[in-house]
């Protein structure tokens, strides 16, 4: 197989340089382009450089329009709107598209998985972990076996987060939702404050904390009359996240235009 040719966006960003350095690290693949929004203090720098690897001879630049003609994929963990515009690019160029950004609203998936029908192979994950897809799963199938059992998700991530819950957390709520049959967007509970009555049965709960410099740290809660079962995961590293966007590219090379899942990837959807 060619190496394949990636663009990274939002390369000034925490999942940007980790996804330069991931790329510099793999074989089969090559950094060819960096984009970062305009007036970004990461824009003309050495994308290798940024991401503290050696200098790749390619600078970050904002004109995605004359990355796109020479490139076979882009790994974008970057925000919604953004997102979006490579997607429908994506698709006039029938590239793969990573997309790790978090808080899309309904339009906005709408949107991207128009991209996919129209020509771009995309894989749209809340979480890239390998490790998190597989608890995905668990808690699907806990979820289903305890059915009266009240679930709860629990996340924290660093101070510097923009949305709440997060992909990932919004992720297990839909793993959950799955496993009993049920629209997560009509049984979420994501606030709670004041006197609020009791807990409504059937419900799935979201906490959300914020601070220091936390990667990522997920829990979902199965609580029942006479035991709690905890499942729990801890990223250590953004290196998880960054390595399975990349290995997410190199599947979706052997892909159909359409939107997929990193579960997809992983063949835990077969």
């Amino acid at each position: 197989m060619s190496t394949l040719r990636i663009i990274v966006a939002g390369a000034g960003g925490r999942m940007g340089v980790a996804n330069i350095a991931a790329i510099a690290a793999h074989p089969g693949v090559a950094l060819v382009g960096a984009l970062d929004r305009a007036g970004s203090p990461a824009i003309g720098k050495d994308a290798g450089t940024l991401a503290g690897v050696d200098a790749l001879g390619v600078s970050v630049s904002d004109d995605a329009a004359a990355l796109l003609g020479s490139v076979d994929a882009i790994i974008d963990f970057t925000a919604p709107a953004a997102s979006v515009a490579l997607a429908q690019q994506a698709a006039g160029h029938g590239l793969i598209h990573i997309i790790g950004t978090t808080g899309c609203t309904e339009q906005d998936d709408a949107a991207i998985a128009a991209a996919g029908a129209a020509g771009a192979r995309i894989v749209k994950s809340g979480n890239f972990s390998p490790g998190m897809v597989a608890l995905a799963v668990l808690v699907e199938k806990a979820a289903q076996a305890l059915s009266d059992y009240d679930v709860e998700v629990l996340e924290m991530h660093h101070n510097k987060k923009v949305d709440a819950p997060s992909g990932t957390a919004l992720m297990l709520g839909e793993a959950a939702a799955k496993g009993r049959n049920i629209n997560l967007k009509d049984n979420s509970v994501r606030v709670r404050d004041g006197h609020t009555g009791p807990r409504e049965a059937g419900t799935i709960g979201f906490a959300t904390l914020r601070g220091g410099n936390v990667i990522g740290d997920h829990m979902v809660i199965l609580a029942g009359q006479s035991e709690r079962i905890e499942l729990t995961h801890r990223a250590q590293d953004r290196t998880i996240y960054a390595n399975g966007a990349v290995r997410a590219a190199l599947w979706a090379a052997g892909q159909e235009p359409g939107l997929y899942s990193m579960a997809d990837v992983l063949g835990l959807n077969d």
